[in-house]
């Protein structure tokens, strides 16, 4: 599948979106976000959560400071934000490797900053659209990606979902 495009026109359809991606995560799985602060990556992932069955009582907050937080669902959520990293090296002291390794969802924060190279996954950029609206372009690399990305574009679409 080519990349595709979502709007959202606000916090909770970006939220609602995530929760679909996170039901339909039934393996391990990266997720590579990217977009300008605010763009609505946290929101993303607070979505993913709900929908890997992570409670709803436990916060979802953007790991800034702490580098990582991981949440336990009906799978692992890994949630890093490298937003304070200045290089490889320091991704290396943080164990990013081991962890991504681990069986569960990785959902990496700020991954535009060219640390992680070239990974198979599902990468998410998001962009302003003016006030609460964000556009979400998603692009596959690896056959497990490709396939998750047409299930949740086909199960948007069939909500009624896409703008």
């Amino acid at each position: 599948m080519p990349d595709w495009q979502v709007h959202s026109d606000g916090p909770e359809t970006t939220r609602d979106l995530g929760r679909c991606l996170g039901a339909l995560a039934d393996g391990d799985l990266d997720i590579f976000l990217d977009g300008e602060l605010g763009s609505g990556k946290t929101c993303l992932t607070q979505g993913i959560a709900a929908g890997l069955g992570v409670p709803g009582d436990e916060p979802v907050t953007s790991p800034t400071y702490t580098l990582m937080n991981q949440y336990q669902g009906r799978r692992v959520l890994f949630h890093f934000d490298l937003y304070r990293l200045s290089g490889s090296a320091e991704l290396e002291d943080i164990g990013f490797e081991e962890l991504a390794a681990a069986p569960g969802v990785t959902v990496v924060e700020w991954a535009q900053r060219g640390i992680l190279g070239d990974r198979p996954g599902l990468y998410v950029h998001l962009a302003h659209g003016g006030g609460d609206r964000r556009t979400l372009t998603f692009s596959a690399r690896g056959a497990g990606a490709h396939k998750l990305l047409a299930a949740l574009a086909a199960a948007w679409e069939e909500r009624g979902e896409a703008r």
